[in-house]
């Protein structure tokens, strides 16, 4: 570290500010870890996630290459699997699309699939003539088996305690003020999803950031469970919906599928119609008795979490900084948290966040 040991608050303990924390302790800085709740209960709940290297902004492959090799360093260091070797399957008319943009990439191996090996690979797939493409290196995310491992290697970081507010103090400092303490820090690092617009606001910073309530269903998979089973996008409609995304579970005897459609928040931050998440949740259900009959069409398992978008895109991130807080906003950000946690890391050392984070790099732009 060019700046010494600084003193580093992280206010949130999902994959991204678990992320953060931990590569600031491998930098030797001295950590504080703020969250009430148990690690990875907010907006990184859920057993899985989808690794995927397909995106509209070259740029955000790059950054999701980079991540990629992160989590298998994770992986090797701590011995424990965290990515499946399912790979990730999409199919819909933004195939081609997504393999252009893929193509620079030499090492990242995508190629068609036709009608049957796209059986083959998704057997839990109805008969599909849509244009299918397999992401040889993504993959579940093992959700609660990183949160965990990064947890434990942080419990004397952590202090289970909510933040009220962030604000920058004289000779650089900035303090956070939780429901029991206060403190200032050389610098401060918001990742409280949700919250990180309302946080850094007491740090001057305005994020157009837009809420909403997202549901995920998980449903068994009938007979005996697949050796591998890949996780699945869908953006063809063929099958009455778009913005379709789906993961196995370890063992692959569940799969969470989700759908791009979601509850809007009113302006005081409550479900404008609560009735919305339940109509999600149906048309999830629909779904899957129509494109998945390998799947039992009864829900086992909820995720219901917030989503926190910004405006150039559905995969747009971005990180504000100011007067010694940093804050990062985005959505879909759990196959990104180690490279993001690095960049964090580096910013709040003193070493300069990456342009591309900047909020007008506008990374992940559609």
């Amino acid at each position: 570290m060019s700046h010494g040991s600084p003193d580093v608050a992280v206010v949130g303990a999902g994959i991204v500010g678990l992320s953060t924390a931990f590569a600031l302790k491998q930098r030797g800085a001295q950590v504080t870890l703020f969250d009430p709740a148990p690690p990875g209960s907010g907006q990184s709940a859920g057993q899985s996630r989808l690794f995927r290297h397909a995106h509209n902004d070259p740029r955000l492959v790059d950054f999701v290459r980079h991540s990629r090799a992160l989590w298998r360093q994770w992986e090797s260091d701590w011995g424990v699997e965290l990515i499946s070797d399912g790979g990730s399957v999409a199919i819909g008319p933004a195939i081609d699309r997504k393999r252009k943009t893929l193509d620079p990439f030499n090492d990242i191996p995508v190629r068609t699939l036709d009608p049957p090996e796209l059986r083959q690979r998704l057997p839990i797939l109805a008969p599909c003539e849509q244009p299918a493409m397999l992401d040889v290196d993504g993959g579940a995310i093992r959700a609660l088996s990183a949160i965990g491992a990064l947890a434990d290697r942080l419990q004397d970081e952590l202090v289970a305690d909510h933040v009220l507010s962030v604000r920058p103090v004289s000779d650089g400092q900035a303090e956070v003020r939780t429901g029991t303490r206060c403190d200032d820090f050389e610098h401060v690092v918001v990742c409280a999803g949700r919250g990180t617009a309302t946080l850094a606001r007491g740090a001057g910073m305005a994020i157009p950031v837009e809420v909403a309530a997202h549901v995920r269903l998980t449903f068994p998979v009938r007979g005996d469970a697949p050796e591998r089973l890949p996780t699945f996008q869908d953006g063809s409609g063929a099958f009455g919906e778009t913005g379709v995304y789906a993961s196995p579970y370890p063992g692959n005897r569940f799969y969470s599928v989700g759908l791009s459609g979601t509850a809007q928040v009113s302006d005081d931050g409550s479900l404008a119609d609560p009735a919305e998440l339940a109509a999600v949740a149906d048309r999830t259900t629909e779904y899957v008795e129509r494109a998945l009959p390998g799947l039992e069409p009864r829900p086992v398992d909820y995720v219901h979490c917030w989503a926190t978008t910004l405006p150039w895109g559905e995969d747009g991130v971005g990180v504000w900084s100011a007067n010694g807080v940093s804050a990062v906003v985005g959505h879909n950000l759990f196959k990104q948290a180690p490279a993001l946690g690095e960049a964090l890391a580096q910013a709040a050392a003193g070493d300069g966040l990456p342009e591309q984070l900047r909020p007008e790099a506008r990374l992940g732009h559609d």
